[in-house]
């Protein structure tokens, strides 16, 4: 199945545990300390970097770019260090979570109750993953380094979902 990013929320209810997804659009990345700030923001009512409606986050460790290439290697990072976080962002309007790893209860009752999805991102494929991004840019918390928040456009980036919009795993 093709999911186009940004998403209309009925697509997400199409997908099922188990199937493949191939992602293409706009893929946010962002790890523990950009999720950190984002709970932050919502928590103070700051403005939040970019609008989660129809946004995907991808848990990923970035490499350096050789010369010629949009990034290195752009494999997943695990997703339980996200666990803390991923609660409230789903509440106030995240759906879509790409990584790596099991993930806790309740980030599992949380994707089944906002109808959104966690979507596994094969660990060791990271060069494949760097052939699927046709730009990257950092868009908030450049302090962070190689963790700031960065948007991807990426074409047909493969993904399994693990957890549908109705709690179903795989």
């Amino acid at each position: 199945m093709r999911l186009e990013l940004p998403y209309d929320e009925e697509d997400l209810l199409a997908v099922r545990a188990g199937e493949e997804v191939l992602l293409s659009g706009i893929l946010h990345v962002g790890r523990d300390q950009v999720h950190r700030r984002l709970c932050g923001a919502l928590e103070t009512g700051s403005p939040l970097p970019f609008d989660f409606r129809g946004s995907a986050i991808y848990y990923m460790g970035p490499s350096p770019a050789p010369a010629g290439h949009v990034i290195g290697a752009a494999g997943p990072t695990t997703s339980a260090r996200m666990d803390p976080y991923s609660p409230m962002l789903l509440e106030k309007g995240l759906r879509v979570m790409v990584g790596k790893g099991p993930r806790s209860s309740a980030v599992t009752d949380a994707v089944a109750r906002y109808h959104g999805l966690y979507l596994y991102a094969y660990g060791g494929c990271g060069a494949l993953y760097s052939s699927c991004i046709r730009s990257s840019r950092i868009i908030a918390y450049p302090e962070l380094g190689p963790e700031a928040l960065l948007e991807l456009v990426v074409e047909d980036f493969p993904t399994i979902c693990l957890i549908d919009s109705t709690g179903g795993q795989c």
